[in-house]
């Protein structure tokens, strides 16, 4: 099973407790973390981290089109459900992945760590 490089892990760790984000720990952090949904980065926040990831990893992001996953813009009905149930169960992350289509994963910023690009 392919790993998490540590300074990209690092880097959102450091990055959502800086803006006081959403707690993560990094141990819960796979290549599928979804970083709109498992992480609530999204909206103008999504483009905020991707040009301070871009910039802390000297990646080149001109290519990069939101055509290719389509803009994250959240759920109210996710945001409803982890208010009353929490994000820890299985079953609640089930049913929010059920409600809302994850877009963009940790893997693609792994991949733009190794290629040097963001597609």
């Amino acid at each position: 099973m392919e790993e998490i490089l540590p300074p990209l892990k690092e880097f959102i760790v450091d990055y959502c407790n800086r803006y006081k984000l959403h707690h993560v720990d990094p141990g819960s952090l796979s290549l599928d973390t979804s970083i709109d949904l498992d992480l609530d980065i999204f909206d103008i926040e999504i483009d905020l981290f991707l040009a301070d990831f871009a910039d802390q990893f000297k990646i080149d992001q001109s290519k990069f089109t939101w055509y290719k996953y389509g803009y994250p813009k959240g759920s109210t009905r996710v945001r409803m459900i982890k208010i009353m149930f929490g994000y820890n169960s299985t079953w609640v992350k089930q049913l929010a992945q059920y409600c809302y289509k994850p877009k963009f994963k940790v893997r693609n910023l792994q991949d733009a760590v190794m290629t040097g690009r963001l597609l």
